[in-house]
């Protein structure tokens, strides 16, 4: 455990800058968030007493990489820890683009936001072991500095789709989101950062009013309450009426569009009736449908569909006017379902003596 608290997290008048040269912050954000260094001695521009203090008061690194799962030009999933021991993991994802036969690999990043998770979606390996605590602002961006500093690049968007509620945690979120997004900082366009939610209604609304320009993702994975309640419990607090309400709010307010996420789950949310529910929640939201097959979890009881139940579901939704796609999940083969890498490696850690 290293009990020195991250730079990240800390006031700028607590880093104890020479008074008389202000632009040594703008160094220290530069070398931190825009050229990735893991250390003090690094910054070559600050003088050897300012890098000592720093050292000794401040740790840099929110985040040291345990297990890297993949390879350089596929899916790669980075198991974190963090200072005190917990475990978060990301998802770095490459998607090739091109035009006209120049091509260009993209990089999604899904982040985590907490250790573990409250809301025990039950097809979802990320709660299994419950809730630890909530990320602070340093330790979420962190994630993202060390993606970088392994891809050699910053990455093009944004997820925040990993372990935990993101909206569970907004207090340290939006501070996250201010140094990601600020083009003095990491200067990621906010357009290019998608938050995800299981359906926390009340700060859906309250993110509705917020000035940043992000995209909103809402895990919805049933399209009745009865099928919800019994795989999401948050749904028991926050209905579908009350739900489709708030994202209401935030479409009207922003005018984005939103995306629903739509895990399918052999024989419990995957029938044509579903199909047909879930467009009118789409046709009335303007939502796009991102259908994702079920990532099997050791453990848990769930199926991923047969390949003609995920065809039937998404060509209803087409056929209904509704911007469908299905999303192959990639990395089967490292444990790409949130929260598995996590599990494995605390089964590994010794009992307390």
């Amino acid at each position: 455990m290293n009990a020195l608290p991250l730079l990240l997290d800390q006031p700028v008048s607590a880093w104890g800058l020479p008074p008389d040269q202000p632009y040594r912050e703008k160094q220290i954000r530069t070398w931190v968030l825009q050229r990735f260094v893991s250390s003090y001695e690094e910054m070559t521009d600050l003088s050897l007493p300012l890098r000592t203090s720093l050292a000794s008061r401040f740790r840099l690194r929110a985040a040291e990489p345990v297990t890297i799962q993949g390879s350089e030009d596929t899916t790669r999933k980075f198991l974190w820890k963090l200072g005190d021991g917990s475990y978060v993991e990301s998802v770095l994802i490459p998607a090739t683009q091109g035009l006209e036969g120049n091509r260009s690999s993209r990089l999604t990043l899904c982040v985590s936001s907490q250790v573990g998770c409250a809301y025990g979606c039950r097809f979802c390996a990320s709660g299994i072991d419950g809730w630890r605590r909530n990320l602070t602002a340093a330790e979420i961006i962190g994630q993202v500095l060390e993606a970088s500093r392994i891809a050699g690049r910053r990455p093009d968007n944004l997820v925040f789709m990993g372990m935990g509620e993101p909206l569970a945690n907004l207090p340290n979120l939006l501070p996250a989101l201010d140094l990601l997004i600020s083009p003095s900082n990491l200067g990621m366009g906010a357009r290019h950062v998608t938050i995800s939610t299981s359906g926390l209604a009340p700060q859906i609304e309250e993110l509705a009013y917020h000035p940043l320009q992000f995209r909103l993702a809402l895990s919805l994975h049933a399209a009745s309450d009865a099928i919800r309640d019994k795989i999401m419990p948050v749904n028991k607090r926050y209905p579908l009426d009350r739900l489709l309400e708030a994202c209401d709010v935030f479409v009207r307010a922003k005018k984005k569009q939103i995306f629903f996420e739509y895990i399918l789950l052999a024989g419990i949310n995957d029938s044509p009736e579903q199909a047909t529910l879930l467009a009118q929640h789409a046709r009335r939201l303007f939502a796009k449908v991102n259908l994702i097959p079920y990532n099997k979890v050791e453990g848990l009881p769930y199926e991923r569909p047969s390949e003609e139940a995920i065809h039937l579901f998404c060509r209803t939704l087409l056929k209904a006017g509704v911007r469908a796609t299905i999303r192959r999940e990639k990395g089967h083969d490292i444990d790409a379902a949130c929260g598995q890498l996590r599990l494995r490696q605390e089964m590994k850690q010794p009992e307390p003596t």
